[in-house]
């Protein structure tokens, strides 16, 4: 056996939830295999995935088990020995790339440091190998890439870094938390079978960290399913998700979306949002301010969404998908166009004016890391666009406490900071402060990506109820097209900068017109599996 955990307890740091992240769990990942872990946010994934790299947070520990790689415990090993393993031996892909790499240092060096301490390559070989990493995991300029730091990347291209620098010296074992959760489907797909591949070339055995249903069942060879920090049902991928036993399991794969679109709705003629032409360029200069490039971030795009409906926009990493959403919040000001929400054209408003308004449209975005203030405490986050319109203190205080509730977070979580909050977690932060001041529109980046299936399946049903009971709209945008199908009465597909196709989201799904549309598509996971009806999977529902 390659990897061996058994009766792995591991004990959480006084004023915790709760004593243990993990209690008893043992499981086991051979040479070839990939071994799939699925479970709600918080039930113990990424804390099993931390115990085996020996990265558990401060004041966690192991209480007792064992972790063995080749017959050595890893729980016991001096720290001088872990190091040589980590990155040589055990590769590990993190859930959050933003907080996972250095904010100061450029892309290539990050991953250059990975050759350095492991192998006597030199400069210019490890040069080599990284622009060879960078193009394998299909980034399209490995060249800027290497050069780029962290934020100058966009969510999807970050990940794929990381990515990158896990399978650098092609571990034998590859510890993979979440590494798809910010790809579009085309790029998982690539993912997906550069991990193969790996697997075939040298055996790597992967213990691959999921909440994406349809991911597990295009890769998996066994499912482990965790429930509060206990293994609750495991076994062969075919037997847990075409015939799950246990209550738990059950209630998750019947939490998957399904594909198929459900029949049009009907929808206002009143268009509570228009886009006429809009547009964003970015502009770079070489050297001393030569050849100068330009990126049509967003090129001429039209688009009308009717009050109280939802809008989805789909498309590849940097097709123009965010740059849109902080165009129409004004995050960004655009080169051409007009923006016009209930007659009013923000793009002609000046500061004041647009502070003024900007409750009308709030934004959900796609990484809750990056976009929550560290340093404040969750209920401060969530009441502070109340505070800043003279709500009083106890008032905000006690909205936010509704709206945690709301968004599925325990009130009692509200002087917790954000680091203090798992990755699915802090998404329900924000969404929650977004929803603070009742905004007419919603603009939603990317808002279920880091979500479990059962706490994705609440936050849609919420935001399907805020629509039906506040007249809300929403730009929803996102790369599952699953989710699309479910929430979004019309979808738009967006590729380099370009609206390519548009339409009710049931006649797109269904008759594709683009070339484009059709590759999104073919390139769902577990496609033919989240197809099946209920009766040939067997799912109990209710």
């Amino acid at each position: 056996m390659l990897l061996q955990l058994d009766d792995l307890t591991l004990q959480l740091p006084p004023g915790a939830d709760r004593t243990f992240a993990t209690e008893g769990v043992s499981l086991s990942v051979k040479p070839g295999e990939i071994v799939c872990i699925v479970g709600e946010s918080g039930s113990g994934k990424s804390m099993t995935a931390s115990a085996v790299m020996r990265l558990l947070p401060p004041g966690a520990a192991i209480a007792r088990g064992s972790i063995r790689l080749d017959g050595r415990d890893l729980a016991v090993l001096p720290e001088a020995q872990i190091r040589k393993i980590r990155g040589a031996e055990i590769g590990m892909i993190f859930q959050d790339p933003m907080s996972a790499l250095n904010p100061i240092r450029r892309v290539g060096d990050q991953i250059a440091e990975v050759f350095r301490l492991h192998t006597d390559l030199g400069k210019a070989e490890i040069r080599t190998r990284i622009l060879a990493l960078l193009h394998d995991v299909h980034i399209r300029d490995p060249e800027r890439t290497l050069r780029s730091y962290p934020h100058q990347l966009s969510g999807g291209q970050r990940q794929r870094a990381m990515i990158a620098m896990a399978l650098a010296l092609e571990p034998r074992v590859l510890i993979a938390d979440e590494p798809t959760t910010a790809l579009d489907v085309t790029t998982q797909a690539q993912i997906l079978k550069l991990i193969r591949e790996l697997q075939r070339k040298i055996g790597t055995g992967v213990l691959f960290i999921t909440h994406d249903f349809g991911v597990v069942a295009d890769i998996a060879d066994r499912i482990i399913v965790m429930q509060s920090g206990r293994v609750v049902e495991q076994g062969p991928a075919e037997q847990i998700l075409n015939a799950p036993q246990h209550p738990y399991t059950q209630k998750l794969i019947a939490a998957v979306p399904k594909l198929t679109a459900p029949d049009p709705a009907d929808v206002s003629s009143d268009h509570v949002l228009v886009l006429d032409r809009l547009s964003k360029t970015y502009g770079s200069y070489g050297l001393f301010g030569f050849g100068r490039k330009l990126t049509h971030a967003v090129k001429a795009v039209s688009l009308e969404l009717p009050r109280g409906a939802s809008l989805g926009i789909v498309g590849e990493s940097g097709s123009g998908k965010s740059t849109l959403a902080r165009c129409i919040v004004r995050l960004l000001d655009p080169d051409e166009g007009s923006i016009w929400l209930d007659g009013i054209d923000y793009t002609s408003l000046g500061p004041r004016e647009l502070r003024k308004r900007s409750q009308a449209m709030q934004m959900v975005f796609q990484d809750p890391f990056a976009s929550l203030n560290p340093r404040r405490k969750a209920g401060e986050l969530v009441a502070q666009g109340l505070r800043e319109l003279g709500v009083k203190k106890a008032a905000a205080r006690e909205r936010a406490v509704e709206l945690f509730t709301l968004v599925g977070l325990d009130p009692a979580s509200l002087d917790r900071y954000p680091h203090e909050f798992s990755g699915g977690q802090r998404q329900r932060i924000g969404l929650a402060r977004a929803l603070a001041l009742q905004p007419k529109v919603l603009i939603a980046d990317e808002p279920v990506s880091a979500l479990d299936v059962l706490v994705q399946a609440q936050v849609l049903e919420l935001l399907a109820d805020l629509r039906r009971r506040l007249g809300i709209s929403l730009v929803f945008i996102t790369h599952d097209l699953r989710v699309t199908s479910q929430i979004c009465d019309r979808v738009a597909v967006m590729q380099n900068g370009e609206i390519v196709e548009h339409g009710p989201t049931a006649a797109v799904f269904t008759s594709p017109q683009h070339p484009y549309t059709r590759l999104l598509l073919d390139s769902i996971p577990g496609r033919r599996w989240s197809s099946r009806p209920d009766s040939e999977r067997q799912v109990a529902r209710g």
